[in-house]
């Protein structure tokens, strides 16, 4: 019963509806600079523009194509985002409950957290990933996508780059372990501070993971066809060299370091105002 009641409680609930309000709140403030991210992505080390910066491919796609460009499949992206962020706090929190707390704990947790979201959450992903770029998709919504892809592609395509996604777990796993890590050593939790704390957290993460999220990103958008993980990261390096599998790095620390230490602000002042509400409302209920 114990099991059951930290799985189904009021603060395992309040962690998911703050973690995944949080994460569509950061990603719609940083949009843009997750538009550059992933185009940058699919870039090709020795495109022509593939050494413009951040912020001048922001301005260079603002110009050319319009705003809304920036916030071409914003939609999706959000609904994948809060739907998976909702999976990975539950998950995470729900767990976290069964053990102590301590940072190898946390890191164990978060990768089994992160199994779960990857197997639920890839295919609304793979389809977020066309919408964000492709012309002319005969679908125009994830669930249309979804069904168009599995009928036309089969099944298996909505699943395109597992692999990856499945070692990147240890992408969130370090991001929560350095955030928990930090949070239980830091006294004054400010705004300012759970802010660096983010920062810092998903800085890491990202460094440390970043050539297989490039390979991920690329084959979700099924860039490279039927290309397994470990022959895409080999292609990569022999056309471009080392650097290439840091190629969209900037872009990427702009967007999901700043998004994640927002997301961290907004998720901290959520969850307790959502517990509250959720409690109080328990309170009357009896």
């Amino acid at each position: 019963m114990a099991s059951q009641t930290s799985l189904l409680s009021y603060e395992t609930c309040a962690h998911a509806i703050a973690g995944s309000v949080g994460s569509m709140f950061a990603m719609s403030v940083f949009y843009p600079l997750d538009t550059v991210k992933f185009r940058k992505q699919l870039e090709e080390v020795g495109d022509t523009d593939d050494d413009t910066s951040t912020f001048a491919a922001l301005y260079k796609i603002l110009q050319s194509e319009g705003l809304s460009a920036l916030y071409a499949g914003i939609t999706p992206c959000l609904t994948s985002l809060g739907t998976s962020s909702f999976v990975y706090f539950y998950t995470f929190h729900g767990l976290k409950k069964w053990m102590h707390t301590s940072t190898q704990n946390d890191l164990f947790i978060g990768i089994a957290a992160g199994v779960i979201n990857v197997l639920i959450s890839t295919p609304l992903w793979v389809v977020n990933s066309r919408l964000k770029v492709k012309e002319n998709v005969p679908y125009t919504g994830l669930v249309d996508g979804i069904i168009y892809v599995g009928r036309n592609e089969g099944l298996g395509r909505l699943w395109s780059g597992l692999c990856p996604s499945l070692i990147l777990v240890s992408n969130p796993a370090v991001q929560f372990a350095v955030y928990e890590y930090l949070k239980r050593r830091i006294s004054v939790k400010s705004s300012f501070n759970v802010f660096l704390m983010g920062a810092v957290a998903k800085a890491i993460a990202t460094v440390v993971t970043y050539p297989l999220q490039l390979a991920q990103a690329r084959l979700r958008y099924g860039k490279e066809g039927k290309m397994g993980l470990a022959a895409l990261l080999l292609c990569i390096l022999k056309k471009g060299g080392p650097k290439a599998l840091f190629h969209g790095l900037e872009a990427k620390l702009y967007q999901t370091v700043l998004g994640a230490a927002l997301m961290y602000v907004a998720y901290e002042k959520i969850v307790r105002y959502v517990l509250y509400i959720l409690m109080h409302g328990r309170l009357h209920m009896k």
